[in-house]
């Protein structure tokens, strides 16, 4: 008989107390390490010990890094809303590039390939015999 997703017993130990003290300044601090473990009262190698080695911490801090994008977005929306020209073109550049928003640079050659070549190899040539 199989156990269902539910009854499943998760092999991540619980954060301590004190990783659970550093996670609600990280998330009040949008990640900001230096100031939660400023507030806290850590070292800074301490976290990244904790990163490293325990998985359910890792995961709570790697999870801030979601609401600071889900932050950012939303004051991104709020500029749009106020007729930000800039966050405007932004968004479509990013998000919009699906329906045609990106911005790209066309590049001429005149001349052909040919040209191209002869005029790279003449620089490489002066180039090495100024060596």
């Amino acid at each position: 008989m199989t156990k269902n997703k539910n009854q499943l017993k998760s092999t991540k130990k619980p954060l301590s107390l004190k990783q659970l003290a550093m996670v609600e300044p990280m998330k009040a601090q949008l990640g900001n390490v230096t100031a939660a473990i400023s507030e806290v009262g850590i070292e800074r190698t301490t976290h990244y010990l904790w990163m490293k080695r325990d998985e359910a911490y890792r995961e709570a801090i790697e999870n801030i890094d979601d609401l600071v994008l889900d932050f950012a977005e939303s004051a991104l929306h709020k500029q749009i809303l106020n007729n930000n020209t800039p966050a405007t073109l932004f968004l479509l550049k990013t998000k919009g590039k699906k329906r045609g928003y990106i911005e790209r640079q066309e590049v001429a050659l005149s001349g052909g390939v040919a040209d191209f070549v002869q005029s790279f190899n003449e620089v490489y040539e002066q180039s090495v015999g100024e060596e």
